[in-house]
This record gives C-alpha cells, sequence and structure tokens, in this order.
C-alpha cells in the first residue's frame, strides 16, 4: 500500500511536469504591435556587400540599377516615378511601386538600405516594405540599434510575426532580403493552403517557412480573401528615402 502511494504520488508529480512544460512550450498570442512583446535577440551579420552579386541564370532581373522599365505605379498604373541614381532606386514621395509582372510562388533577391544618418525612432525611421503578390509585407525598417513593437521590425511580417533574431545592419550600409514565398490556394473562396514565408536578413534565417494567418493591415489581421494566383511584387512608399537595388526573382513551380 505505501509502494502504491508513492507510486500514484510520482505518476502525479510526473504529470505536472509534463503539463507545465507542455504549458511553457506554448507560444503566447500576442495582441498585434504588442510593445511587451520580447524584443528578438541581436546578431551580427557578416560585412556588408561592397558590390552586387549577379543573379542565377534563370532569373527575372526587376532592377539592375539602370531603369524603372519593369516596374509601374501603385496608383492607377502610370510610370513609376521614384528616383534611379547610382545604381539604386530611391523612394521619393511619389507613392509605391510594382512590378508590371505578376509572381505567385517564388524566391526573391532585394537589397535595401536605410538612409543615414539615423533620423527619429521606432517605425519612423528608415521605414518601407515588400509586398508579396502586394498584399504579404516583410518589412523593411532601420531596427540598428532602436526598438519598436517587435511585428514591426526589419525582417518582420508585418503585423504577425517578429524576426527570429534581428540581424540588421547600420544605416547607410546594404542590407539583403532573400525570400522564399508560397503563394496561398484556395478552392473557390475557401482558402485551402494558407501562405508561407521564409526570410533570410543578411544571410540569418530570421523567417522559417512561417504560415501567414492572411494579408497585411495595419493594426489588424484580416481572413485569406480569394485572388489571382499571380499578382505584381510591390515596394512601399513611406516616406522615408530607403534606397533598392539588384532585385532578382525565380519563379517557383
Amino acid at each position: 500500500m505505501h509502494d502504491l502511494a508513492i507510486s500514484f504520488a510520482g505518476g502525479a508529480l510526473l504529470l505536472a511536469v509534463l503539463a507545465n512544460a507542455a504549458a511553457a512550450g506554448e507560444e503566447k498570442e500576442w495582441a498585434i504591435h504588442d510593445e511587451a512583446r520580447p524584443q528578438p535577440a541581436v546578431v551580427t551579420p557578416g560585412p556588408a556587400p561592397v558590390a552586387t552579386v549577379p543573379p542565377p541564370s534563370d532569373a527575372i532581373v526587376l532592377f539592375d540599377g539602370k531603369d524603372l522599365s519593369k516596374w509601374r505605379s501603385s496608383k492607377g498604373g502610370s510610370a513609376a516615378r521614384w528616383k534611379v541614381e547610382g545604381g539604386a532606386m530611391e523612394v521619393n514621395s511619389t507613392g509605391g511601386i510594382e512590378t508590371e509582372q505578376g509572381f505567385g510562388d517564388c524566391q526573391l533577391h532585394v537589397e535595401w538600405m536605410a538612409p543615414p544618418p539615423a533620423e527619429g525612432k521606432g517605425q519612423d525611421r528608415g521605414n518601407s516594405g515588400v509586398f508579396l503578390m502586394g498584399r504579404y509585407e516583410v518589412q523593411v525598417l532601420d531596427s540598428y540599434q532602436s526598438t519598436t513593437y517587435p511585428d514591426g521590425q526589419a525582417a518582420a511580417l508585418y503585423g504577425q510575426y517578429p524576426p527570429l533574431v534581428n540581424a540588421s545592419r547600420p544605416p547607410g550600409e546594404w542590407q539583403t532580403y532573400d525570400i522564399v514565398f508560397r503563394a496561398p490556394r484556395f478552392d473557390g473562396e475557401k482558402v485551402v493552403r494558407p501562405a508561407r514565408v521564409t526570410v533570410l536578413h543578411n544571410g540569418v534565417l530570421v523567417q522559417d517557412n512561417q504560415e501567414l494567418t492572411g494579408p497585411t493591415t495595419h493594426k489588424a489581421r484580416p481572413p485569406y480573401k480569394a485572388h489571382a494566383d499571380k499578382l505584381p511584387l510591390g515596394l512601399q512608399d513611406h516616406q522615408h528615402p530607403v534606397r533598392f537595388r539588384n532585385i532578382w526573382i525565380r519563379p517557383l513551380a
């Protein structure tokens, strides 16, 4: 009887330990843009590239530093009017731009630079964004020695998931995003497979095949809405002179 009681007590203790471990392993549901959400750890990436690296032979070059012929204004489809200078394009408060061509599943390479010297704080500091299919945003922001709500810092899936770590370089240095995007699949109006995104920021994995809850919207997480299989890639004009260069994409089967 004594041994049996010990057995029951030991079993209860084991169950309690397992329950606590399970609870600890569960990720808390954070509110959108919650300032109390833990900040990602800072890691120092490798040095910034001195020059651009040629894209793969099967890539579609969207910007080679010369012109915006493969881009248009996001408003009305007129010609893109961002400044092109020194092999880069620069946001100039003329509105967002998008590609002439539509894309779905893809591998995307984007290089960007936050304007030096650093000015402002939080979201008011080198803010822009890469919009996959014009709907799903990978945030561009100067997050070097600067804090904001974690689901809105550089390489965040805006309003949904912070990056695993903060791999930002200082403003004035070129940064890279290498993105693998799997578009959502729909059966009529029903989503049968959510979008998924993998992001390497300056060569560091920061989003690992993350499943999106729906399209990007400020201070909201709306559900999916059925859309075309291929849509333009967008770059955001957030009134900050962020620069971009060496943008190429590989459509995936």
